[in-house]
């Protein structure tokens, strides 16, 4: 079932909303990105005025009542450790407010500008028909005043995102409207409509909790937890030393972060399809909604980890422009996972819905090509694999290790223990190279390297004969000149 769509807006944001006039954020800003700051500075400050207050004695010095010299905490200590903490809660809002009235942005047809800075000004600009991908982020503080940060990616290089922090719930799922009807070309306001419409969605899949458990147990990140776990408790039960387990605490607490952010950023996980493109929606105590555009993923990678084997469970993770630069490597792991864990059949829609067209020869069925590439081994239908050569470099995968060229994409399959196919679009392709090492060059083998957008995913095709990896780049060059020949619109909804 859809989603409800959201309440109608109120006219004067309908009329302000794209008529290019400089904004600013919501208010409450500053109130949201300082909170962090003033907490931390509040916790030293009252910790150590604390220690101070319970080394002596209440104030009360040796318990006789006569303080002793340089340890009195009296009344003036504890105002001007208020004082102190007032100042920098004072200095923090202040910047903040600042930084606030000196943050505007614009919205136009063609555009999304935004001016910001106290010292150094900065104002960046992005053109809607290079957007890549839109997300609604509400982190839990922000969730409970209604407002939501809208981030916007373009394709470029760097940092290319822009982003509005905050706005009003209503406002953000505004502006994001207007940049997707925009950058699909469509004129909504030539139809006479004041706002643009939120495009109508299908709900399509979900991630049930059990399942995201499940996939996090069967991690190896939880495995080599535990098995330290099992190490350390028995070598301290078996000399009586707690040195062991103590080692234990900081590993727990470093993988049980790691862990816990994996649930926490997954919870929830729904994607549903619309004219917009593919939107997902997941997050525990910062709730994300993402929207990538049709035709803006890069490259596509399915996974399958041995100890998800049993269960049929893969993962699907895509390079999308913007995305790759995140300076939180974590954020960026969620950001460019399409699906954190599936069935197969969950999995391969997933896969359709970026890339409709695998390329099948016509009197080939698609699901053979499927099994040929997420499980086959040896050169069917059409793969072509290392020779016996790479043995020396891939003792068990390397009659899986391989590739396979279609009308539309190239399809690299690697691994026999943890299988994945990386699946790269030939009107994507960035740049290609061949690389040749000196154990490679001793065996007559070489890589062949498809690079593409800044992400999770490096297509690559290890330990080719040298003829085969010279033949792929000429004739996979020859295909993506072709492919972004022919390539459709930058602004879907319009036709050529």
């Amino acid at each position: 079932m859809s989603e409800p769509l959201p309440e109608r807006l109120p006219d004067a944001l309908q009329a302000a909303l794209a008529d290019g006039s400089w904004k600013r954020v919501h208010p409450l800003t500053p109130l949201i990105r300082s909170w962090q700051a003033v907490a931390i500075v509040g916790f030293f400050i009252v910790r150590d005025l604390g220690e101070s207050w319970l080394r002596n004695d209440g104030g009360r010095g040796d318990g006789s009542g006569v303080p002793l010299p340089g340890r009195d905490v009296s009344l003036r200590v504890w105002l001007a450790g208020g004082g102190i903490l007032v100042v920098v809660l004072v200095a923090v809002i202040a910047l903040m407010v600042l930084s606030w009235r000196m943050t505007r942005y614009r919205v136009t047809a063609d555009a999304l500008e935004l001016r910001r800075g106290v010292v150094f000004r900065q104002h960046r600009l992005a053109q809607l028909d290079r957007l890549q991908a839109v997300d609604v982020v509400q982190p839990l503080l922000a969730r409970i005043f209604g407002l939501a940060k809208l981030t916007v990616e373009v394709a470029g290089a760097g940092h290319s995102a822009i982003e509005l922090s905050y706005l009003s719930e209503a406002r953000a799922r505004a502006v994001r409207n207007h940049l997707l009807a925009s950058a699909a070309g469509l004129d909504y306001a030539a139809a006479g409509v004041a706002e643009a419409p939120e495009a109508p969605e299908h709900h399509w899949l979900e991630v049930p909790p059990a399942r995201l458990i499940g996939s996090i147990a069967l991690s190896s990140a939880t495995v080599v937890l535990v098995i330290s776990a099992i190490v350390l408790i028995t070598v301290s039960l078996a000399t009586g030393e707690m040195a062991p387990f103590a080692a234990l605490v900081p590993a727990a607490l470093g993988l049980g972060g790691g862990l816990w952010s994996r649930f926490s950023r997954g919870f929830g996980f729904r994607a549903a399809i619309s004219p917009d493109g593919l939107r997902l929606r997941h997050g525990l105590l910062e709730a994300r909604t993402q929207t990538v555009p049709p035709g803006r993923v890069q490259a596509v990678r399915l996974r399958q980890s041995l100890l998800w084997r049993r269960a049929a469970w893969w993962q699907v993770e895509v390079n999308i422009a913007g995305y790759g630069g995140s300076g939180d490597a974590a954020q960026g792991k969620t950001e460019t996972l399409l699906l954190p864990v599936g069935t197969r059949q969950e999995a391969i829609g997933v896969l359709a819905f970026v890339l409709p067209d695998l390329g099948a020869e016509p009197d080939e069925q698609p699901y053979q090509l499927l099994d040929a590439a997420l499980v086959g081994s040896g050169p069917a239908h059409g793969f072509v694999t290392s020779p016996r050569a790479a043995r020396r470099f891939d003792w068990i995968s390397w009659r899986r290790n391989g590739f396979r060229a279609t009308r539309t994409a190239l399809l690299i399959r690697r691994g026999v223990l943890n299988r994945t196919l990386v699946v790269v679009p030939h009107a994507r392709t960035q740049s290609l190279g061949v690389t040749q090492g000196p154990l490679q060059r001793r065996w007559g083998l070489a890589s062949f390297a498809l690079h593409s957008t800044p992400g999770p995913i490096t297509p690559v095709v290890e330990h080719l004969a040298e003829g085969v990896a010279a033949q792929l780049l000429s004739d996979q060059a020859a295909r993506a000149r072709q492919a972004r020949a022919i390539a459709g619109p930058e602004r879907w909804m319009r036709r050529p």
